[in-house]
């Protein structure tokens, strides 16, 4: 069974999280038959093992995670692997594979432009 997980940075205020539940609540109502978890890379829960491990006990075979970030920095480039690759030690069965960050999608990047000019 294939599944995704919604990965962001996370914060020190609940409220910063509220997009991403949006997100996902959008995502369960387009793609009911792929199970969705959020995680976060810190100061927020569930974390990346947590979300596989949530996904996994469900049934999920084939896990790709997608970095709600707006770009590849340090956390991406060097965080997110190590993270990646425990969960793949852990899980060594399961198909674990990332997107680049959402921001990186020229589709992304037009959707933001497209916004910027409706607020004109």
């Amino acid at each position: 069974m294939k599944a995704i997980i919604l990965f962001g940075h996370g914060a020190r205020d609940n409220r910063w999280r509220e997009p991403f539940d949006r997100l996902a609540s959008l995502w369960r109502a387009q793609h009911a038959d792929t199970p969705v978890e959020l995680a976060f890379l810190e100061m927020m829960q569930p974390s990346l093992e947590e979300a596989v491990t949530s996904l996994v006990s469900g049934g999920a075979t084939q896990i790709t995670i997608v970095p709600v970030f707006f770009g590849q920095g340090g956390h991406l480039r060097n965080d997110f692997p190590l993270l990646l690759d425990a969960c793949r030690e852990k899980f060594p069965r399961v198909n674990l594979s990332a997107t680049p960050a959402v921001g990186e999608d020229l589709s992304v990047l037009q959707a933001i432009v497209d916004f910027g000019a409706r607020s004109l």
